[in-house]
């Protein structure tokens, strides 16, 4: 039985080493607002085609979650967590070949191996930082853990802006122009640049994993887990019968959909109303994913004096509000209305993922499972927008989609987050 100072101790590193698994997997999220256009133009895509970038991702979120809920169920959290970056660093070494080959379902494929990883990041990290610690103050600690989450969604735009994004945007007309040699050495470029960020990445990916080897990581038991009646503790569907996890799957499922569509035709956007280039759009966006990052250490000091359901929902309301003027405005004024949508959708996940498993004990296992399948909703809601976009030639008219979003959330923060007894 180790002493208090020791448990402190060994829970204040586990702290630090799981939260820069939320690191890991918000860079992986937000390159695509990069990878996004990036591959549109290299592999020659319409709107449609580009968004399976973001259904790859959020597709491996949806078959891996509860292989990966079982998996920890059975080894425990650090051997997910070992699994985990290990799939990650293998999705982003085969960007290299994929890159060579400029085969568009060759990066799909690799998208899908990093995502299969990150699944097994966030089933595992996201419960057991609620769970070590206070339960009163398990939301705060999961947005905390989360604000450095917000600290990879601003990077990853900046530096994929910088290093992947070559700025050569040709017409048409211009492409029309080249020879077939000219035209293959210009995609050829395009799609290579991409070779040594998904190398660097790949290692520092194996660098957390050796960490995470040499580190002996407290196993949180569950005081309060449910007995099936057979002497094992309870996992399976029948957690849905508790209401605000149902609820909160399809809050999260509509949440991460208006979180991945509004940021990945965000240059898309920014082209269309005010005919911003892609490097500087870019920038816009990283900038728009700093006040991702400040919101939720903000939300983490608010939730001492507002109850986190009450700030989900007005944090909700603005966002309908900033989403309805860029659907209603043109120019400068509709880009300018997406900039804070960042800010107001930083708690946005950390606090129904944390309402949503709260009093499960055992079941949290699972419900972590269920809720980090609802990613899922990440990989379909920017491919509805991008019908939308090539279906009436406006991209911003798509933005009706996540405003949609954003009223379910409402929902879930004003109501549906209440738990209620059951038999």
């Amino acid at each position: 039985m180790p002493k208090p100072n020791q448990q402190a101790t060994s829970n204040t590193v586990a702290f630090a080493l799981i939260t820069s698994l939320f690191f890991l997997w918000a860079f992986l999220h937000n390159i695509n607002p990069i990878l996004i256009p990036h591959l549109k133009k290299a592999c020659q895509l319409t709107d449609t085609q580009s968004s399976l970038i973001d259904t790859a991702v959020y597709f491996g979120y949806f078959t891996i979650a509860l292989p990966a809920g079982w998996f920890m169920h059975k080894y425990g959290y650090k051997k997910g967590i070992l699994i985990g970056l290990l799939l990650y660093a293998t999705g982003a070494a085969l960007f290299i070949p994929a890159a060579s080959s400029r085969s568009y379902e060759f990066f799909l494929f690799a998208l899908f191996i990093s995502a299969s990883g990150a699944t097994f990041l966030e089933t595992v990290a996201n419960p057991y930082i609620t769970k070590l610690g206070d339960k009163s103050t398990s939301e705060q600690r999961l947005n905390f853990a989360q604000s450095f989450n917000g600290v990879g969604a601003f990077i990853a735009p900046i530096i994929g802006g910088q290093f992947i994004l070559s700025g050569i945007e040709h017409t048409p007309a211009e492409m029309q122009q080249m020879t077939s040699e000219q035209f293959n050495s210009y995609l050829s470029f395009e799609a290579g640049t991409i070779k040594i960020p998904y190398m660097i990445i790949a290692g520092i990916v194996l660098l957390v994993a050796i960490l995470f080897v040499f580190t002996k990581l407290p196993e949180i038991k569950e005081e309060d887990a449910i007995d099936d009646g057979h002497g094992h503790k309870s996992f399976s569907v029948k957690v849905f019968r508790h209401s605000h996890v149902s609820w909160a799957v399809i809050a999260e499922f509509f949440y991460v959909g208006a979180q991945v569509g509004v940021g990945s035709f965000f240059i898309r956007f920014s082209r269309y109303t005010m005919d911003l280039p892609e490097r500087e759009a870019a920038y816009w966006w990283g900038f728009a994913m700093v006040g991702f990052m400040l919101g939720r250490f903000a939300g983490t000091f608010l939730m001492k004096y507002i109850k986190p359901q009450k700030l989900l929902a007005a944090y909700a309301i603005i966002n309908i509000l900033l989403l309805t003027v860029a659907l209603t405005t043109s120019g400068s004024m509709a880009t300018y209305a997406l900039l804070p949508v960042p800010f107001f959708m930083s708690i946005m996940f950390p606090t129904i993922f944390a309402l949503g498993i709260k009093g499960l004990g055992e079941e949290s296992k699972i419900a972590s499972s269920f809720l980090v399948m609802s990613i899922v909703g990440g990989g379909i809601i920017p491919f509805i927008m991008g019908k939308i976009s090539d279906s009436t030639n406006s991209i911003q008219s798509a933005y009706i989609v996540p405003l949609i979003c954003f009223a379910f959330i409402f929902y879930f923060g004003w109501k549906a987050h209440k738990i209620k007894a059951v038999a």
